[in-house]
């Protein structure tokens, strides 16, 4: 019984933490991410999520992030970033760099 109220007030706190992060919402469309820039909190995790709506996959790229994730065409992922400095952070398409630009600015 012991156990059970363990497990269940640890996993009761895991779900706490994930409420706490932000969401932010990027969409990849006609090979563009919109919005090209996306504010968060400096000091803070948080969470985003991009949105592919094109049929054809986008890859979300930074150096400065630290990251590379495909995202496949019509699918969804989430990318946890952070916490950041402020300032902010570039982030293209690998796949459409000439179109798929966009910035985190971290305040």
């Amino acid at each position: 019984m012991l156990r059970r109220i363990v497990f269940a007030v640890i996993a009761m706190a895991a779900l706490a933490a994930q409420a706490a992060v932000p969401e932010f919402h990027l969409v990849v469309q006609d090979h563009k991410f919109q919005p090209t820039e996306i504010q968060v909190p400096a000091g803070q995790k948080f969470k985003l999520i991009v949105e592919n709506k094109d049929a054809s996959p986008e890859e979300f790229e930074s150096a400065e992030l630290n990251r590379e994730k495909v995202v496949v065409g019509n699918g969804t992922i989430d990318i946890y970033l952070g916490p950041l400095e402020p300032g902010k952070y570039g982030f293209f398409g690998d796949f459409h760099q000439d179109t798929a630009q966009g910035a985190v600015i971290a305040k």
